[in-house]
């Protein structure tokens, strides 16, 4: 039982033990077909281009409003400057580490309501006005969607803007 995978341990091929055969199956693999390849010659070029998802970002998907989802280069230009501005508004609310053994631990939410999982010592939280905490991740991505806070419903834009005018 041969294969033609390195061995870490002697540095040379398992299939080595039935001589030229692994040549031989590797020649096999490298032949075109055509005729004109000889072993050991590399393998000819495809002519048809890479997949387009390789090698490439993935495209992000936005929801300019709660029932669209759109791709990126789908949006109009004043949803783009209404996604920056959003983008802009979660930015400016400001983001912690939680950490369960600070002042006032003991009335700390002990969990994301929008993943449902238990806050860990290090996890990065965003704060809203309204003082309900979340995962960066989970609130942003949220928000994107609503600008409300997900507990209580508070509309987070008003309350950032009106806390600004108050200081």
């Amino acid at each position: 039982m041969g294969n033609c995978l390195s061995s870490e341990r002697s540095g040379t091929r398992a299939g080595d033990e039935a001589g030229a055969g692994a040549a031989d199956d590797l020649s096999l693999l490298n032949d075109s077909g055509d005729g004109n390849s000889f072993p050991g010659d590399p393998p000819p070029l495809s002519p048809q281009p890479p997949p387009p998802c390789r090698g490439r970002e993935p495209i992000p998907v936005y929801h300019p409003s709660p029932s669209q989802s759109r791709l990126a280069t789908q949006l109009t230009e004043e949803e783009q400057i209404r996604i920056a501005q959003r983008i802009g508004l979660i930015q400016h609310l400001p983001k912690g580490i939680f950490d369960p053994g600070s002042e006032g631990s003991e009335k700390k939410m002990k969990e994301c309501v929008i993943c449902m999982l238990d806050f860990v010592y290090g996890d990065a939280i965003r704060f809203l006005p309204c003082l309900h905490t979340y995962h960066v991740h989970c609130i942003d991505d949220w928000l994107m969607r609503s600008l409300t806070c997900p507990s209580c419903m508070e509309p987070v834009d008003a309350a950032l803007l009106s806390s600004y005018e108050t200081s």
